[in-house]
């Protein structure tokens, strides 16, 4: 059992047992601040009955005539209280306030392509493939020639506004961009 509530400032204080995860981006305070400032609604927290955050989701509302939409910026849920259904229940929420509050014609989110247990939750949710993006996460400096970027797949869903189903495409693991070329 868990409540959704909104993430607080505060809350950065109290998530370093979720961020503390392979897959997990983290962001500087500025980051998190400029998301709970202008897309407040949908930002975000499960937590347990006893107050521990078990999870959280940033996202924000962006782009320009039918490629307004929801973004998924940032979604993970503490290892401790995985496979609970915790994630799906973040997304079906900001899927929710960018259906009804933002009018977007669909949700994205980026994920690594070789995180495939994401990828797999995500397909099961109804997103897809739209395209691929060469060397999205930036280098860490520890693979070959102190190299290590790695590509990341734009995934959607469509929401209410797009029921011709014009966000997606079928073929989108074949579509490859370079990460300069997305905004």
């Amino acid at each position: 059992m868990s409540v959704t509530r909104p993430f607080k400032a505060t809350d950065m204080f109290r998530f370093n047992h979720i961020n503390l995860d392979l897959w997990t981006e983290t962001y500087g305070i500025n980051f998190y601040l400029g998301y709970l400032s202008r897309w407040p609604d949908l930002c975000s927290v499960e937590e347990s009955p006893n107050g521990r955050m078990m999870g959280y989701i940033l996202g924000k509302a962006e782009g320009q005539g039918t490629e307004w939409h929801g973004h998924i910026t940032a979604l993970t849920v503490a290892p401790e209280y995985r496979r609970l259904s915790l994630a799906r229940k973040m997304i079906d929420y900001l899927e929710r306030v960018s259906d009804n509050n933002y009018h977007g014609f669909f949700v994205d989110l980026y994920v690594r392509c070789t995180n495939t247990v994401a990828i797999g939750m995500y397909e099961g949710l109804g997103y897809s493939v739209y395209r691929r993006v060469r060397e999205y996460y930036g280098s860490l400096g520890l693979g070959r020639n102190a190299k290590d970027e790695e590509d990341a797949f734009d995934m959607r869903k469509p929401l209410s506004r797009d029921p011709m189903r014009r966000s997606v495409r079928p073929n989108g693991r074949e579509i490859s961009v370079s990460a300069h070329d997305v905004s």
